[in-house]
């Protein structure tokens, strides 16, 4: 028992659970944002937000393809929402981080080595470098 409570208490453990229960509750979010606001939305501009009811009978058989036409529109306004509401903004914020640091720091010429741009002298091999503007 003891090393399963230690399996349990690894921190990768725990942050897995974490991002489970977190992911759970924006897809709640998320969900219920298309469902809610996007597809009543749609249905105002094209009418018929609903396609359960499309199906295609052959024999007795009933084809539900509705449903699934219901399912791909659903998929495409989640992705077009964590789309322009997460990974677009993050993409950004990401880039202009990167942006200033890139700022701060230059290759030197002899070793590659990262030094601050302000540097005369590099600290790993001790070549003397123009101070950039």
């Amino acid at each position: 028992m003891s090393g399963f409570k230690k399996f349990l208490m690894r921190g990768n453990v725990i942050d897995l659970a974490v991002a489970v229960v977190i992911g759970a509750a924006f897809t709640a979010v998320v969900s219920s944002f298309v469902s809610n606001l996007l597809t009543p939305l749609i249905s105002a501009f094209g009418g018929l937000p609903d396609f359960s009811s499309l199906r295609l009978t052959v024999g007795r058989s009933n084809f539900m393809y509705g449903d699934f036409i219901n399912a791909v529109i659903s998929f495409l306004l989640v992705a077009l929402v964590l789309y322009f509401l997460i990974v677009k903004p993050y993409t950004h914020f990401k880039d202009r981080a990167q942006a200033q640091e890139e700022l701060t720091h230059r290759d030197c010429p002899e070793c590659l080595s990262e030094i601050p741009l302000a540097a005369t002298r590099c600290a790993f091999c001790t070549t003397e470098l123009d101070a950039a503007a």
